[in-house]
């Protein structure tokens, strides 16, 4: 039974990492600072992605596993991110919490590289 299941996600997890490393891809070449950070990657897989080919990618998106994954796995984020667009039972605004996740966030980055 267990892989029927797979067989049936297969498709997905393929297009899934295709349209990823395309993105990432185009990301890196166009500005491989502000990439680095949006991807949580490091130069060195930065400088990888940017030199993959056309054959290379379809090679590498067509694994059983995904290629991209949450980068953060902190409660307090999800939290503060789940919150958005939501109103505060006093009617304030919560663009406070998303600033706040960033913040949290790109400092989990800073430490990761």
């Amino acid at each position: 039974m267990e892989s029927q299941v797979d067989s049936r996600w297969m498709p997905e997890i393929r297009e899934v990492n295709l349209s990823y490393l395309m993105l990432a891809q185009s990301m890196v070449r166009s500005d491989k600072v502000h990439a680095m950070f949006c991807l949580g990657v490091s130069e060195e897989v930065a400088d990888i992605l940017a030199d993959l080919g056309p054959g290379q990618l379809l090679k590498i998106a067509s694994g059983n596993m995904l290629m991209c994954r949450f980068r953060f796995d902190d409660e307090m984020v999800w939290g503060l991110l789940s919150e958005h667009g939501r109103r505060s039972p006093q009617g304030v605004d919560n663009n406070a919490s998303r600033l706040h996740a960033s913040i949290v966030m790109a400092g989990n980055f800073v430490e990761a590289v």
